[in-house]
């Protein structure tokens, strides 16, 4: 029986089988989650975060994970290569850093323009 991974802010659902690795989901549904490392979790790129009603919805976290993230993994944070899905499952992919730069350098502008 196939679960099923939703991916924020894009709101992309993709069915998989349990046990698939939320970076192989992505791929599956050609969402785009970055990383060098093969999935090794050796680049922390394939960071996502986990709203708390659904971290059930993930395998616990790896050694890996744990030496990695460290205290981030308290805040929701998962490596996309290391979590795999074993339930119903929603993740929040993080900004694109360039996107978020202009973002912010935008809504400085915005401000600055106040009468």
């Amino acid at each position: 029986m196939d679960v099923q991974i939703r991916f924020e802010p894009l709101g992309k659902i993709v069915k998989v089988r349990p046990g698939t690795s939320v970076l192989r989901a992505a791929r599956e549904g050609r969402v785009l989650i970055k990383t060098r490392c093969g999935g090794n979790a050796g680049c922390l790129m394939c960071k996502v975060e986990v709203d708390p009603e659904h971290t059930s919805a993930l395998t616990p976290p790896t050694d890996a994970e744990r030496r990695k993230l460290g205290p981030l993994l308290k805040e929701g944070i998962r490596l996309a290569c290391q979590a795999s899905i074993c339930g119903q499952a929603e993740v929040k992919l993080p900004e694109d850093p360039l996107k978020a730069a202009i973002r912010k350098q935008l809504e400085q502008n915005n401000s600055d323009d106040l009468w």
